[in-house]
């Protein structure tokens, strides 16, 4: 028989979460000896261990209550499952952890390799690097969250800047970002932009490229967009109000 330290030493717990265990249910607490000590028995290293185990994986500690009494083919199956959670989790991690290394390699590389070169190529075509830069990062965001429609849009990127008209425009846009936000040319702008837009992609809005309808993404890069400057955000303002918009 051991005592509550040499237990929680042997299965590598601390004497609290003995306690806590106690408390909850989990782990029988033995009577106290004539020495006032409690003792534990082989069983009770197995159920703490059994409980560590399942704790560690992320278990909660009121479904381990339930799995106490489980049978055996239903504490069996709960495994299964907790085992389908784990890699779930260890394949969500290792995603995790290459986009921390694709990020710790470089900015560049945290985006496919066609938006790299095509942002060094902003750079040669007149854009200003706060342009640059936030493009870098819209492009990040959305590669990461929506990687299934990402590679649509950015190809309806590239072949709009291959336009010499269209890449005037986006450039337009990029100087607008200091103007006075009740200047005249916003207006102008915006007109011109709402044109574009109808003559590339009709008045079918299925023809523009488009994220997860049910995501919040596009909001959060206009809203981004849209803080860098009070011209830009007037830019917004005044497309979306445009009937033909």
């Amino acid at each position: 028989m051991i005592t509550i330290g040499q237990l929680a030493g042997y299965v590598g717990v601390s004497i609290k979460t003995i306690r806590v265990y106690h408390d909850k249910g989990l782990l029988s607490e033995p009577d106290r000896d004539a020495s006032g000590y409690r003792r534990y028995g082989a069983d009770d290293v197995i159920d703490l261990i059994k409980i560590r185990t399942l704790a560690q994986a992320g278990v909660p500690l009121a479904r381990i209550q339930d799995l106490k009494s489980a049978t055996d083919e239903e504490f069996r199956q709960a495994l299964h499952g907790i085992d389908e959670e784990l890699t779930a989790r260890i394949r969500d991690l290792r995603a995790t952890q290459g986009r921390l290394r694709r990020l710790a390699a470089g900015e560049s590389a945290a985006v496919p390799a066609e938006v790299a070169t095509h942002l060094e190529q902003l750079a040669d075509w007149g854009f200003t690097p706060r342009w640059v830069e936030l493009q870098r990062d819209l492009w990040i965001l959305v590669f990461a969250t929506q990687p299934e429609h990402a590679g649509a849009l950015f190809r309806d990127q590239s072949e709009s800047l291959a336009d010499p008209a269209l890449r005037q425009l986006f450039l337009d846009y990029d100087r607008a970002h200091d103007l006075d936000a009740r200047d005249p040319r916003i207006d102008e702008l915006a007109q011109r932009i709402v044109e574009a837009t109808r003559e590339r992609y009709g008045s079918g809005p299925d023809e523009l490229p488009e994220l997860d309808p049910a995501s919040e993404i596009p909001a959060l890069v206009q809203a981004t967009v849209n803080a860098s400057s009070p011209a830009w955000r007037r830019l917004d303002t005044l497309i979306r109000a445009r009937p033909e918009a």
